[in-house]
């Protein structure tokens, strides 16, 4: 699954340990999920886009993305 939340993270100037410590996850599974090596659940996916201030949408839909990625 692809997706923007570490461009997303840093636009906002969030550390993956901020982000982390909002979602109530730990900064290895924020790292993970950034280089796609894990899938979060519905409810994780939820609570970062909620953090980030965007929706699921644009974290995670393929057609907001650049077409290199």
């Amino acid at each position: 699954m692809n997706n923007k939340i570490r461009e997303f993270r840093k636009l906002r100037g969030m550390s993956q340990r901020d982000l982390a410590m909002q979602v109530g996850i730990t900064r290895q599974t924020v790292g993970l999920i950034e280089t796609f090596k894990y899938n979060p659940s519905l409810k994780v996916c939820l609570k970062i886009a909620d953090v980030l201030g965007t929706g699921l949408d644009e974290l995670f839909n393929p057609k907001y993305f650049d077409e290199e990625e």
